[in-house]
């Protein structure tokens, strides 16, 4: 049996670690209907580690699995990568799973022209080789854009387009305020988010689903909401979810209310800069266009 803290410090050890390989989403994803099954590999060192989700399906000995932005490992160790997916292959024949799901946060290409990465591109090959197949219904976002953390305010500020430092400096004029947020504050995020995704046309699940995330990465260090007001009022508000050095833009919601002074904007900035005071230095915007 893995011990909480056995796996979060292996984790943390690990290239592309991701929050959604956490023991916390693991957790909070047991009351949602899946088990966790984590995974440790190396005995004495963690090589790798994987959080693999099982679902059972209903009046059958069947189950699905699925290792959300995981396998976390050095994916240049070619004799690793075939070590953990030889694990995997096996514990989908122990857990009698009809088909086990990876979406690992590792990149295949870089830039708009994605410019090949050679770990990627060999791993995609490998798994083909072994017979996974890809699959059209994708989980998680497959592009995203990520933001260098390194760089000072000011040349962060200079890298933008001058009419996004001009609208968060506009938010600040217009009397605009961002602030930390807590607990108390998720109900009036979910309700924004309700409203944004019925404005914007996506679907969502249960409000109480996404109460019961942020509770859980909040509680365990690794989430923070950021809340946008006008006199008082929320407007706009973020939840940034962070582990080890990245930090990434996971939910955002907005109102109606005073859109004309840019809240979002000043948001947005203050979120990168709660991020990059944190210690993070990549932030994630989790997703772009294909």
């Amino acid at each position: 049996m893995i011990a909480k803290s056995d796996y979060t410090q292996a984790l943390l050890q690990m290239p592309y670690a991701h929050p959604l390989q956490s023991w916390t989403w693991g957790d909070f994803k047991s009351r949602w209907g899946w088990q966790m099954r984590p995974l440790i590999l190396g005995e004495d060192q963690p090589q790798a580690v994987a959080l693999v989700l099982k679902r059972a399906l209903p009046r059958t000995p069947f189950s699905i699995l699925y290792v959300p932005k995981g396998p976390a490992l050095d994916y240049a160790d070619v004799d690793l990568r075939q070590t953990m997916l030889a694990e995997l292959e096996q514990l989908a024949r122990q857990e009698k799973a009809i088909f086990i799901k990876i979406d690992p946060d590792v990149a295949r290409g870089v830039g708009v022209e994605p410019e090949p990465v050679p770990s990627g591109v060999q791993f995609v090959n490998e798994l083909q080789a072994r017979g996974w197949r890809f699959s059209a219904d994708q989980i998680q976002f497959r592009n995203t854009v990520e933001l260098d953390l390194t760089l000072s305010e000011e040349d962060l500020l200079a890298a933008m387009k001058s009419k996004t430092r001009y609208n968060i400096r506009l938010a600040g004029r217009k009397g605009i305020v961002a602030r930390p947020g807590t607990p108390d504050d998720f109900p009036v995020l979910a309700e924004m988010y309700r409203e944004t995704a019925a404005r914007d046309g996506f679907a969502i699940r249960p409000l109480a689903y996404y109460l019961d995330a942020w509770t859980s990465f909040y509680n365990n260090g690794l989430g923070q909401p950021l809340i946008a007001e006008y006199e008082g009022e929320p407007v706009a508000a973020v939840f940034i979810v962070r582990l080890g050095q990245k930090a990434i833009y996971m939910y955002g919601a907005s109102t109606q209310k005073e859109r004309n002074r840019m809240p979002n904007y000043l948001l947005q900035w203050e979120a990168i800069r709660w991020a990059k005071a944190q210690g993070c230095t990549i932030y994630d915007f989790w997703g772009a266009p294909d």
